[in-house]
Parts: C-alpha cells; structure tokens; sequence
C-alpha cells in the first residue's frame, strides 16, 4: 500500500471524520460552523481538530473567504488512492471466484439442509 492510502485510511478510521465525509459528500462545500452543527456528538473545536486531520492527509481541501473556512473533499486527493486499492482487491476477488461452485459453497455457508 502506498503512504497517500495509508494517509487516507488513517483519516477515515475515526467515525467522526467519516460522519463529516458523509455531510461534505451530501452538501459538496460546508463550513467548520456547518459541519459542527451536523455532528452533534462532539463539539466545535473537536470538529476542527478532526477537518485538521482530514485537510493536513489530503482527504479534504479548505478554501479561506475572509474570516470563514470552507471545507469539501479533495476529489484528487489521497482518498481517491485509497479507493482505487480497494477496487482493485475488490476486483482480484471478484474475478478469483470459481462461479460454477459459488452455489454449493453458499449452500453449505447458510446451512442448507435440502428444505426447498
């Protein structure tokens, strides 16, 4: 894995940051006030310490206007690294499956026991 996704996956291992990707992802460019007041299980400066976490690993950009910040997602950013590796394992697994005995398989995962 390279260091961008490993950046990436550090960044979204904490479920508060991944409740603002959710609302930026929704809302496309939100300020910290915004996403303070979505995130109601911790408070204002929590929420800057974690979009500090998010822009300073690549997952979020701000964009300063005056006194305000705005934060939306780095499109190019490291989570888009990190979304290209999971495709690919998700890609490797999909074509490493022997799809002719995928229902006998499945069968004996659920417990079949011939009642159909």
């Amino acid at each position: 894995m390279e260091a961008n996704e490993n950046l990436a996956f550090d960044a979204l291992s904490d479920r508060v940051r991944r409740r603002i990707l959710a609302a930026l992802g929704e809302e496309g460019e939100l300020s910290a006030s915004e996403i303070a007041a979505r995130i109601d299980s911790v408070g204002r400066t929590s929420v800057s310490s974690h979009l500090r976490v998010l822009r300073t690993s690549g997952v979020v950009v701000e964009r300063r206007s005056g006194r305000n910040r705005f934060y939306s997602l780095d499109l190019d950013g490291t989570v888009r690294d990190a979304f290209v590796y999971l495709q690919s394992i998700l890609r490797e697994a999909t074509t490493s499956i022997d799809t002719t005995d995928a229902p006998e398989r499945h069968d004996a995962d659920r417990g079949d026991r011939g009642v159909g």
